[in-house]
């Protein structure tokens, strides 16, 4: 059973707690995501199948997209609701013109501070074990890129101000490794008043997008019936790599991880270019291996993840 599931991952669960579920539905070990969702998060998770889990390296730098609900004049411990009230901005009021005027600046590539609240690693050990622990350390800005910002709906007492309470539903677009409660704590801090990520859903990773994605009941359900519509083929993982057919003769060397050269080549899609990456097929469309287009004198195709050895 090799391929990609897109999970709606409910809200309170961890992303870990999704793997080991698909794993003892599946009855298979080789079961791994392609990038975490915290557990106060929901949403859009990616999930790899059996020999697809031999993808996730190259899934891993997808954009993302999120929906994120930031709660103004509240700052707390985690950047989040899950964390103690830190600090509260009373009697101010933000126009949503100074409220645009703050998002536009944080468009384009940014520095970010990850919280301590977060799985980077510190002197070899996560920063949310030392935080549990009581312990804060520095972390080291990283850059990281917003691609898009707006927002999409804002709740508030008052028509023409923001103020405490006041919450704003942002749609953002953004660079692996963004973190969305940092975003909306920055965002408060540049405002002046505080903001936390009151809530969080990933609606889109790479190519997949959430209105593709399967409940945990719904695949339950599809699987108990023998239906695997949910299971989708290693390919879709990476739509952009070209799917290149190889000649009978050159199918052992390519399970074997030895390189072929373009006269192998049965069926090419399009054009390809040096560093190319490729899905390596079978004539009849079963995906042998993932490789990639290279020069060493002359132009070869390397495998360089096997799906079906010889």
């Amino acid at each position: 059973m090799d391929g990609i599931i897109n999970v709606i991952k409910p809200m309170g669960m961890s992303s870990h707690q999704v793997v080991s579920f698909l794993r003892r539905l599946l009855k298979t070990r080789r079961v791994g995501h392609a990038g975490t969702l915290d557990p106060g998060a929901g949403g859009l998770l990616t999930v790899c199948v059996g020999q697809a889990t031999k993808l996730v390296q190259f899934m891993a730098e997808y954009d993302k997209a999120y929906v994120a609900e930031m709660t103004l004049g509240i700052s707390t411990s985690t950047q989040d609701a899950a964390g103690a009230t830190e600090q509260v901005a009373e009697g101010f009021q933000i126009t949503p013109k100074q409220l645009a005027d703050a998002l536009a600046a944080f468009r384009g590539d940014i520095l970010q501070v990850p919280p301590m609240d977060s799985a980077v690693r510190a002197g070899g050990r996560r920063l949310y074990e030392l935080s549990r622990e009581g312990v804060t350390v520095a972390r080291k800005p990283r850059q990281v890129r917003i691609s898009t910002i707006h927002v999409n709906k804002v709740w508030n007492e008052f028509e023409d101000v923001l103020t405490l309470g006041s919450r704003v539903l942002l749609y953002v677009e953004c660079s692996k490794g963004t973190y969305i409660r940092t975003l909306c704590h920055d965002v408060g801090a540049k405002l002046g008043v505080g903001a936390h990520l009151s809530f969080l859903s990933r609606v889109r990773s790479g190519p997949f997008t959430f209105q593709d994605a399967f409940t945990l009941e719904a695949i339950a359900d599809l699987a108990a019936r023998g239906d695997m519509r949910f299971l989708l083929p290693m390919t879709s993982a990476l739509p952009h790599w070209a799917q290149v057919k190889v000649s009978p003769t050159a199918e052992r060397r390519v399970r074997n991880g030895n390189a072929i050269t373009p006269d192998d080549f049965v069926d090419v899609p399009r054009d390809l270019q040096v560093g190319d990456y490729v899905f390596l097929l079978e004539l009849s469309g079963n995906v042998l291996a993932a490789g990639q287009i290279r020069y060493t004198g002359k132009l070869i195709c390397q495998p360089i993840r096997v799906f079906v050895e010889g």
